[in-house]
């Protein structure tokens, strides 16, 4: 830059020496030097024209010849196109790249505005979706689907989850649809994948469980009813071969009962509406209860401590919140050894309630916490079948938390026991005399 304005200035100053020179001569000063003025500043608006038709050309143009510093401003101006052009073609091709990959996903992908308007969408949105590229490109999406649930997933603004609803366009067909934010300007990528086959395997498993849970029930009662009667008989001499065959034959089919009902609680817990029967529930009462029930089941082996306030209330189903609460009381006392500490507390904060119980027991280690809440998932199969283990209690515990909107927490160590603690949301805390 500093040869054209060098040259520019070299200009200048000959122009003002040639003026000064003509207006001594011809004793004109002014009318030379007023002359010299307007020239310059023509030359300079012809080139600023000059410069306005070229840049509204397509940028394939050469540029306009110039002198001085304005060759130099038409050069740099001329590389500046040239390099953006090269960027766009590069972007161009960026987009079309992601445009083609994304139109050859399997699941539907729809990029959607600030705003909630509909910028680009594939060809699997379309067949999911009904979206239409003539009709629906800049439409907000709330609008093209209008399903309540949809509605206010859409307008939240915690997208960690996922909902699942029925197609708009085949309403045998269910997607699950999941939002992910990008860009740092609230723009949001939608995803729908299409979980049909997904959805009638779980209920084709959970009608299988339901109908064998049932199956099995009525001739594992009747067997039931056949034992005790043998084993309470009074032919001693007949049965005394046969009592300890007899008392084993009780015991596993006590078991099998066992994991009928809990088989049964489960599918029930699955199937039926979360909110169904919900209502205000005394925990306190329903811990007293428990705590009555844990002093049976240990028969003095444990010391029980119940730490909970005088009158503490939460809205949900009594029945499932009972067997929830005493699936981790049971659990406490299995797994502790006689003379161990089992301590149920119940404590209502400022962000919910949390129901606790912590014991003395054997303990967990650390890779097996994952699972616990797996059906039939055993730490230690043979200790748990010894202690009466099913194998589903803690599956059931957490069906009844996911139902109540709570969340289960395990913390445990290797022979320094265990604690189970289940956090309810605030909003579930209430007072029926209020």
């Amino acid at each position: 830059m500093l040869n054209p304005w060098a040259s520019e200035i070299r200009r200048l100053v000959a122009l003002v020496v040639l003026t000064l020179l003509v207006g001594l001569l011809t004793d004109k000063l002014l009318v030379v030097a007023l002359i010299a003025v307007v020239g310059y500043l023509c030359w300079h608006i012809t080139n600023l024209v000059r410069l306005e038709k070229w840049l509204r050309k397509d940028g394939s143009a050469m540029p306009p010849i110039g002198n001085g510093v304005w060759g130099e401003l038409y050069y740099h101006i001329y590389r500046m196109r040239q390099r953006n052009r090269k960027s766009k073609r590069r972007l161009a091709s960026v987009i079309n790249r992601f445009k083609e990959s994304t139109s050859a996903l399997p699941d539907a992908a729809v990029v959607l505005r600030a705003t909630g308007e509909i910028e680009w969408f594939n060809d699997a949105a379309a067949h999911y979706l009904g979206l239409s590229a003539l009709n629906d490109i800049g439409q907000r999406l709330i609008n093209l689907m209008r399903h309540p649930s949809f509605a206010e997933y859409l307008m939240q603004e915690d997208f960690s989850g996922s909902l699942e609803i029925a197609s708009p366009v085949d309403e045998m067909m269910m997607l699950e649809i999941s939002i992910v934010p990008y860009g740092g300007q609230n723009q949001n990528l939608l995803i729908a994948r299409d979980i049909t086959r997904i959805k009638k395997l779980e209920n084709m498993r959970k009608d299988f469980v339901a109908n064998v849970s049932h199956e099995l029930r009525t001739p594992l009662t009747v067997l039931t009813g056949s034992l005790e009667s043998l084993a309470d008989a009074d032919d001693n001499e007949t049965l005394k071969t046969w009592r300890r065959s007899l008392g084993h034959m009780q015991q596993h089919n006590i078991r099998m009962l066992s994991i009928v009902d809990d088989l049964l609680m489960i599918s029930r817990l699955e199937t039926e509406d979360n909110k169904r029967d919900h209502c205000p529930v005394l925990l306190s009462a329903m811990l007293s209860t428990i705590y009555d029930e844990a002093a049976v089941l240990s028969a003095g082996a444990h010391e029980i401590k119940l730490d909970i306030p005088h009158l503490l209330w939460l809205m949900g189903d009594e029945k499932e919140l009972h067997s929830a609460f005493s699936n981790l009381v049971a659990n406490a006392i299995r797994y502790s050894p006689a003379g161990g500490l089992i301590l149920i507390t119940c404590q209502q904060r400022e962000e919910g309630l949390c129901f606790c119980v912590k014991d003395s027991g054997i303990g967990i280690a650390p890779h097996h916490i994952q699972r616990l809440t797996e059906r039939f998932y055993r730490v230690d199969a043979g200790r748990s079948r010894a202690s009466g283990g099913t194998g589903l209690g803690l599956a059931i515990v957490k069906h009844v938390l996911d139902r109540h909107g709570a969340k289960l927490k395990i913390t445990s160590q290797v022979e320094s026991g265990s604690e189970f603690c289940c956090y309810f949301p605030a909003d579930r805390i209430c007072d029926p005399e209020k």
